[in-house]
């Protein structure tokens, strides 16, 4: 340091052709080829004195002065994000030397935008080593290692830059072998080579491997012992972690930090509480990780004890208590320490909306959206969905929807399927529609979602042809689109066509069948009185895919078509899956009550007693004037219960039987 403050002051006082200090560090650092000092011009002083003096200056040209301040201005835009500027001030440059060239492609690749770095690469007049090293990184960190190795081979020139690059690259792909061979190839090894040998091998499961490098090391830093540290806790060596973590020499709060979050992982919080407390030095991200480390492992009142003691508590600190509050469903100690919070940003507002979305709160994520916006904040496409999912009811859904169009947010693929589905399963099928269509960038969930909402209402051809324009669009489908057209086939008596659409999962687009699809198939068998065909269908699924669904599918076809045999066997095996859901019970019962078999009727019965199965009474639910009342069977508990039933006995019940209608009550549980 003292070396380079006399270099500045002899060039700032003898110097005057030296224009400013940035001009030499602009020349000197990013293009060797260009020093304003040459190295030949530089001669020691004295035996004690190591500092070096010009012997003679060359003047910098201001062609090379424009050329320096240019490249520089590239990579301040590039550091500020500034990417399309940095490229424009490119273009526009008279002249381009390889540091302009080096400085686009650092920024392009900073910012992940490899495509453009690629072509601007290929574009050099003249590949130099930074550029090609950099390359290298690029590709391997997007797993294109093909490419990589393609320009590593061709340098004329490595360093240890790019071979550990390479290295990292095969280590981070996967293919460990080939980086130990290289790492055997290396003609000089540092300690960040070894050490991203054993990162590497660790990180592909080989610690075992990894610590037999590391006690070869020739040297370690505190770098070196810290990734081995994390190697153990990755893979869960909590014990071998800590004991090297007592034997290092030397640790940093990287070190501390990390190893305080690995006892967090391994549900050791009195090791992390121990080792907070004889931590010597502490920041924000150490009392930070101890905060989220005991609330996410449900000490949340000690979580609490240590916020409150934070000397400095920063914006991952606040949501990080938020969050735990959010996560146990405590939303007014969230929302107290909400509005506690001196600076909030998008993440902190989303916790809290998506908080009272999950309770059903749906006025107290309305409130914070509302208070979000008068702040200021602009939503973004998170804030949208939860908003969206809080939604209890066309006419909020709508309310929500209007605002996700002013925001902008209407061509959002991720939000608009969360439309579509809401819609549809609010009763609306023509506004799901309209939401459908314009959306420009339809992925394979908003085609399903589509064919889902069709299969819903029981529009079994409109499903089939949204599956059409799905295939024409170029869309695979995934297991979720085939249970929706299988369901709208059953619903609309397609059994033809649900028999193609299942044939096709495995012939044409090679997926499994699961549970739902076979069930669904039953269905749609047994809906159209194929029981037999159905039965055989039942026969044919593997035992892993053969769930109560599928026999509770078949079960429902016997007793709609009067097959009491096959129905008394299907019963039996549903009775041996001991399982603790409802329907099938009630189904086998209804069966035998309709045939008079009472006996039977009772058996089941006392399977449901025995087994703790509980029947859920039937319901149903309406909106009045945003509020929603919901109706259970035998209900006597709403406060207009007279009413309600003396509207029904005397209005609904004799226009029910002046229309023609006679209840079945031959299967009433």
């Amino acid at each position: 340091m003292i070396r380079v403050c006399h270099h500045r002051r002899m060039l700032s006082h003898s110097y005057p052709t030296v224009r400013s200090l940035s001009h030499f560090k602009a020349s000197f650092f990013t293009d060797p080829d260009k020093h304003l000092l040459h190295k030949h011009n530089w001669a020691p002083i004295s035996d004690t004195r190591r500092t070096l003096v010009p012997k003679k200056l060359i003047p910098i040209s201001s062609h090379d002065a424009a050329l320096n301040k240019l490249n520089a201005d590239i990579a301040v835009l590039g550091r500020h994000g500034k990417v399309k500027e940095a490229r424009k001030l490119f273009d526009e440059m008279p002249h381009r030397d390889e540091v302009s060239y080096n400085c686009m492609i650092a920024v392009y690749l900073k910012y992940k935008d490899l495509p453009r770095a690629e072509s601007l690469f290929k574009a050099i007049p003249h590949r130099n080593i930074v550029a090609e090293s950099a390359m290298i990184d690029g590709y391997a960190k997007a797993g294109r290692l093909d490419n990589a190795r393609k320009v590593f081979d061709e340098m004329t020139e490595r360093n240890v830059f790019s071979w550990t690059s390479m290295l990292s690259g095969y280590f981070g792909c996967g293919r460990p072998e080939e980086g130990m061979q290289l790492f055997s190839q290396m003609p000089e090894k540092n300690v960040v080579s070894w050490t991203t040998v054993v990162s590497g091998l660790a990180r592909n499961g080989l610690v075992d491997q990894a610590r037999k490098f590391f006690d070869i090391m020739p040297e370690k830093n505190v770098i070196t012992w810290t990734a081995m540290v994390k190697s153990y806790l990755d893979n869960g060596c909590f014990d071998k972690a800590y004991e090297l973590f007592l034997e290092m020499p030397e640790r940093n709060v990287r070190s501390w930090n990390i190893m305080i979050s690995g006892c967090f992982g391994a549900k050791r919080m009195d090791k992390a509480i121990e080792l907070f407390q004889l931590m010597p030095d502490r920041t924000h991200v150490s009392w930070t990780a101890m905060v989220s480390g005991l609330a996410q492992n449900k000490m949340i009142d000690t979580a609490r004890k240590y916020f409150d003691l934070m000397p400095y508590k920063d914006v991952p600190a606040w949501t990080a208590m938020i969050t735990a509050y959010v996560d146990e469903k405590l939303m007014d100690e969230a929302s107290k320490l909400f509005n506690l919070m001196p600076e909030k940003n998008v993440v902190t507002w989303n916790m809290m909306i998506d908080g009272y979305a999950r309770i059903g709160d749906e006025g107290g994520a309305l409130r914070i959206f509302m208070l979000m916006l008068r702040s200021c904040f602009r939503p973004n496409e998170i804030t949208m969905t939860s908003v969206v999912t809080s939604c209890d009811g066309v006419a909020e859904l709508m309310q929500a929807h209007s605002m996700i169009i002013r925001l902008g947010f209407e061509h959002d693929t991720w939000l608009t399927n969360s439309l579509i589905n809401l819609y549809s399963k609010n009763g609306d099928l023509s506004s799901a529609r309209l939401v459908f269509e314009p959306l420009k960038s339809k992925d394979v969930v908003s085609w399903t979602a589509m064919i889902v909402a069709y299969s819903y209402h029981g529009h079994g051809y409109h499903a089939l042809q949204v599956f059409a324009r799905m295939l024409i669009s170029g869309i695979k489908p995934d297991e979720v689109t085939f249970i929706g057209l299988l369901s709208a086939c059953s619903h609309a008596g397609l059994v033809n066509q649900g028999r193609r659409i299942f044939n096709s999962i495995i012939g044409t687009y090679n997926l499994t069948p699961k549970a739902e699809h076979y069930s669904c198939l039953v269905d749609i068998l047994g809906r159209a009185g194929l029981i037999d065909e159905a039965m055989n269908v039942v026969s044919a699924i593997p035992p892993s895919k053969k769930d109560e669904a599928v026999l509770v599918a078949l079960l429902g076809a016997c007793k709609l078509h009067g097959d009491v045999t096959i129905a008394n066997y299907i019963g039996e095996k549903l009775l041996e899956l001991e399982s603790y859901s409802s329907g099938g019970y009630v189904l086998l019962a209804n069966t035998h009550a309709a045939e008079g078999k009472w006996d039977e009727f009772a058996k089941v019965r006392k399977r449901m007693r025995e087994r703790n199965v509980k029947k859920i009474p039937g319901y149903s639910q309406i909106l009045v004037n945003g509020k929603n009342h919901v109706f259970f069977v035998g209900d006597r508990f709403n406060p207009k219960v007279e009413e309600i039933y003396g509207m029904l006995q005397h209005n609904l019940q004799p226009l029910m039987r002046e229309m023609g209608y006679t209840p079945d009550s031959s299967g009433v549980f």
